[in-house]
């Protein structure tokens, strides 16, 4: 097959839960049922107002239930990070043993893809399970656990692990906005630490990159055929796009969360990504087929 079968079970499990808040039948304390469209004919049916399938309440007190608002901020993430995977530099290239043959390397906006969303999300739920953890067997008396995270219940109330959670309604952002500013905060700034992180460890990074070039073959025409050169061209844009798609894709997966994105904000990241994935490892088969040479440097 074509990819990673880990990728697809994620894409579905994403579908799965955009379908699950969209269309569960299943009948929830405000009298409608949990999804989101359903909920919307039910208020049209009875003749509610229709900001009522927007904003969910019980007792007067918006609910997280999944409401209209998600699912347009599910379509608007959709096309924002759909419309950021395709904005690119392209440099100029050229083969130097083929004369004639030319090429562009792009360099993306979101160059290290979603991957720095994973990795701060993976550190915040590690955090939220110690801190529970610790909360449980020494109880939340204990100053350095309760710094650490105040529980009631499963959901935080307090202390680091409160902070790295985020808000999953707008009601919870209008009850602490500061919590909703600190988590913004937190998640730009480790996504920003990720994604420089993984420019090296992934091998993404300038010299990496401009050694696969000249080893293929290829050169920035204009240029001397050298690692160094090359390097230092990239060096003007890979570490520039690196810092600020890390703080784009930190800041969709954050603010989408407040307004009940269907999935979650980074499940949304994540089946995009793997939609552009897949679609470029198809375009690079038909490429590599059509050009030899250049299919080697698309394959590293």
């Amino acid at each position: 097959g074509i990819g990673s079968g880990i990728s697809l079970f994620i894409l579905a499990g994403v579908a799965q839960r955009i379908m699950w808040s969209s269309f569960n039948p299943i009948i929830m304390g405000d009298g409608k049922s949990y999804g989101a469209f359903i909920a919307l004919g039910q208020t049209i049916l009875g003749g509610q107002p229709l900001g009522n399938a927007f904003f969910r309440y019980i007792d007067g007190a918006l609910t997280a239930y999944p409401t209209m608002l998600g699912f347009i901020t599910t379509v608007v993430v959709f096309v924002i990070v759909i419309y950021m995977e395709g904005v690119r530099v392209e440099l100029p290239i050229s083969h130097a043993n083929y004369r004639g043959f030319r090429g562009k390397y792009p360099i993306k906006l979101l160059y290290v893809s979603v991957l720095p969303v994973i990795f701060a999300s993976a550190l915040f739920a590690n955090v939220y399970v110690f801190a529970q953890l610790l909360s449980s067997h020494f109880g939340q008396n204990n100053f350095w656990v309760s710094l650490l995270g105040a529980f009631e219940g499963d959901s935080p109330i307090g202390g680091l692990a409160y902070y790295v959670t985020a808000p999953r309604s707008i009601a919870q952002v209008g009850a602490d906005p500061v919590r909703a500013l600190i988590f913004v905060g937190i998640m730009v700034a480790f996504c920003v630490i990720f994604s420089l992180t993984w420019l090296e460890v992934g091998g993404l990074g300038p010299s990496t990159v401009a050694k696969q070039l000249v080893d293929s073959g290829m050169q920035i025409p204009g240029f001397r055929r050298s690692d160094r050169s090359i390097e230092m061209i990239l060096k003007r844009y890979i570490p520039v796009v690196t810092i600020l798609g890390g703080a784009i894709i930190g800041l969709i997966a954050s603010v989408s969360e407040f307004f009940g994105v269907f999935g979650s904000g980074m499940g949304i990241l994540l089946a995009v990504g793997i939609l552009y994935q897949y679609y470029q490892l198809l375009v690079q088969e038909q490429v590599a087929e059509m050009y030899p040479a250049f299919g080697r440097v698309l394959g590293g």
